[in-house]
């Protein structure tokens, strides 16, 4: 199992540690069901460890600068500074050690991040106090009190390690709810199949022993197993999972079933066709994982400023020792050190540096958990400023699910039925909707199909295959003339059948022009309020299509769009992609095929219809599961709430170092003769990380 770095993807590692850029904790990259985190439970081992023991430190430091210093005087100041540091040592070097450790790593790798300031200043801390404590004879008059004494601030190193463990465990925690929604998913597929064996009986396996071709029984109330089809009776599939609607799709012999999707009513057999890491559920898992560690560009600027940020913080705290050792009251030098240590704790930058993963992490999780797969983050920010979006027709704006309704045969040739066979023998090699129609058209009337042999397809054009010894061609009056046959009266007659809203297959036998097959998509039940919405979120809607113009124009007409552009191939759609961004817009498509997959690779953003091919989504940006138009919707709502929530966390991070810095430098001890200690510093530094995650968590309850 690989490991990598939620901040840092380019990390990669064999086992878990931590990241050499950043020093956060690695994580699986494989995402995982369980929620055992080694990393939380150590830390919060050692949280409670520097609480039982660190608690008595601030306790005695605090009563003892009470008037009349009644501990001090009990015992006398050295045994309590000794007491001190027996209790303080093992809460920095145990407690605090991943700190110092991950802090050395900066050094030696010359990769300086948080752990570079929380040790510097934990450390100062630690080693004036124990110096102090054994030889305080060496330390000049500028170190000591009026009293003479040299001061300590061993309960300073061990809050300071206290409230880091604590920030670290409250980040480890949230960046585990973050990470709830795949768990969730992971947890949706079922730990047993039941396979079925001879004789008809059932025999029960773990999920993980499901293959290929296995038949499996699949009974009412149960999640089904694996990605397959039904080969035995009929029932009502729960897809909410996929769609987010939670109305039962009925489903019967031959039906497709997917993975992890829960059987309402009825039992049934099905064939196993994908498992393992080839389901539905296991790409959606996959997806979401990979999309969880990238970054967007928006994080480059984000970089470039930690690059200098945590340099600055070292010279500034450098140069406010310097300051109050120069001009600063006495004790001088204990002003300076007290002072340089609040710099380097307060400035850490955990809070910026976790800015932009949380909201990732929490962003992803929740589009997933709505049906929107996003591959990366840079196609979140793409998407919060799109304003123009291509769709295409079929299986986009359609159901992806036409049917044959018109049969035409010129009579010279074979008549109808044969026409439908012969077509539906060819189309078995592809994977267009339409292809599929013309299949299920043939099946519903029980014709016997014969394999094609050397199949051909041309995107946009048409297919091409031997039958039994017969040349089949089908396809457009273009496609056919291209292969040098005359279509004869064909396209006329398939223009009137365009005009009633079809879509119309020419085909060609043998060199002859043979006949024609007219199929109707209904529109998706959401495409006409989809759009709406769409254009009131100020996005450009434009309909492109490989059909022709009379059929695609009556399709627009129902949806009330303005912009068509009909008889496309797949080059063309790439290059109308690639001429609307050198207008400056910038460019969404949304497709299902593979003729889609130029256009969605050249778009800005590429959002592939999840009932589609694999080839489309591949080529996306974003998947729509369940293959519902609202999903863009969601997902712009989304991209825009992710990048809002990553601009407020950038904004928390920074004004609260700009502010933060110069106070604990002591710019306000002159006005009010205030100065920060290195306590409050850590809590005000712990306090800015929960604000920026809290920020984050936030967008799990963002409304789509």
């Amino acid at each position: 199992m690989g490991f990598t770095c939620p901040m840092h993807p380019e990390v990669q590692a064999h086992g878990p540690g931590a990241c050499p850029i950043c020093g956060m904790a690695l994580e699986p990259v494989e995402p995982q069901a369980h929620t055992d985190n080694p990393e939380l439970a150590d830390m919060t081992r050692r949280l409670w460890v520097s609480v039982a023991l660190g608690l008595p430190v601030f306790l005695a430091a605090m009563i003892d600068m009470l008037p009349g210093h009644p501990i001090s005087s009990l015992v006398g100041t050295r045994w309590l500074h000794l007491l001190e540091l027996a209790f303080t040592t093992p809460v920095v070097l145990w407690c605090g050690w991943p700190f110092l450790q991950r802090g050395w790593v900066s050094v030696l790798n010359r990769r300086l991040n948080m752990f570079t300031l929380i040790s510097l200043g934990t450390g100062s801390a630690y080693v004036a106090s124990v110096m102090a404590t054994l030889v305080p004879g060496r330390f000049p008059p500028s170190f000591r009190a009026e009293d003479g004494q040299v001061a300590v601030y061993f309960e300073a190193a061990a809050v300071i390690t206290i409230l880091v463990l604590l920030g670290q465990v409250l980040e480890l925690r949230s960046r585990q709810r973050a990470g709830a929604a795949i768990r969730e998913l992971l947890q949706l597929a079922p730990a047993i199949a039941h396979r079925v064996v001879a004789g008809g009986n059932d025999e029960d396996i773990p999920l993980s022993e499901v293959h290929v071709g296995d038949h499996l029984r699949v009974r009412p109330g149960e999640k089904i197993p694996v990605d397959g089809r039904i080969l035995e009776g009929t029932s009502w599939v729960d897809e909410s999972m996929l769609t987010g609607e939670a109305r039962p799709v009925r489903k019967e012999k031959a039906s497709a079933i997917t993975g992890a999707t829960l059987n309402s009513a009825g039992g049934f057999v099905m064939e196993a066709l994908k498992v393992g890491t080839d389901t539905v559920l296991a790409r959606i898992v996959r997806l979401v994982g990979e999309a969880q560690r990238t970054r967007p560009p928006i994080q480059q600027l984000v970089d470039r400023v930690s690059a200098w940020f945590v340099p600055a913080v070292v010279a500034a705290a450098l140069a406010t020792f310097a300051g109050w050792a120069i001009l600063g009251p006495e004790p001088r030098l204990v002003h300076a050190l007290l002072s340089s240590v609040a710099v380097l704790i307060i400035a850490c930058p955990c809070a910026l540096g976790l800015a932009t993963p949380m909201s990732i992490l929490v962003g992803t999780g929740r589009g997933a958990s709505s049906g929107v797969l996003v591959r990366d983050a840079a196609t979140l920010q793409s998407m919060s400023r799109v304003d123009t979006l291509l769709m295409d027709k079929t299986g986009t704006l359609t159901l992806g699910r036409p049917e044959v309704v018109s049969l035409y045969s010129l009579g010279a040739g074979p008549g109808e039925d044969e026409l439908l066979r012969l077509a539906a023998c060819v189309e078995q090699g592809s994977e267009h909707p339409l292809a599929r129609a013309v299949v299920e058209a043939a099946s519903k009337r029980h014709m016997g199909l014969d394999p094609p042999v050397d199949f051909m397809a041309t995107p946009g054009g048409g297919v091409s295959a031997g039958v039994n010894g017969r040349r089949v061609l089908l396809g457009t009056a273009a496609f056919l003339a291209g292969q040098g046959m005359d279509p004869g009266p064909l396209p006329a007659r398939a223009e009137e059948q365009r005009t009633l809203g079809q879509t119309v297959i020419l085909v060609a036998v043998d060199g002859q022009a043979a006949g024609l097959i007219g199929i109707t998509d209904p529109l998706r039940r959401s495409a006409g309020e989809t759009l709406k919405r769409l254009r009131k979120l100020g996005i450009a809607v434009i309909m492109v299509t490989g059909d022709s113009r009379v059929t695609a124009e009556s399709v627009a007409r129902d949806l009330e769009l303005e912009e068509v552009h009909a008889d496309v191939l797949p080059a063309g759609k790439a290059a109308l992609v690639e001429e609307l961004q050198g207008r400056g817009r910038l460019v969404a498509m949304a497709g299902d095929g593979i003729n889609d997959a130029p256009a969605l690779a050249q778009a800005n953003v590429g959002i592939a219809m999840g009932t589609g091919t694999d080839v489309a989504m591949e080529s996306a940006g974003a998947t729509l599961v369940g293959g519902d138009l609202e999903g863009i919707v969601r997902l712009r709502r989304l991209s825009r709430g992710v990048m809002l929530n990553i601009r407020q966390n950038l904004l928390l991070a920074f004004l609260y170092n700009i502010l933060a810095v110069p106070v604990a430098a002591g710019v306000l001890y002159p006005f009010t003769g205030m100065l920060l200690s290195p306590m409050l510093a850590a809590a005000a530094m712990s306090s800015s990380s929960l604000s920026v995650i809290a920020n984050a968590l936030r967008l799990r309850r963002l409304d789509l």
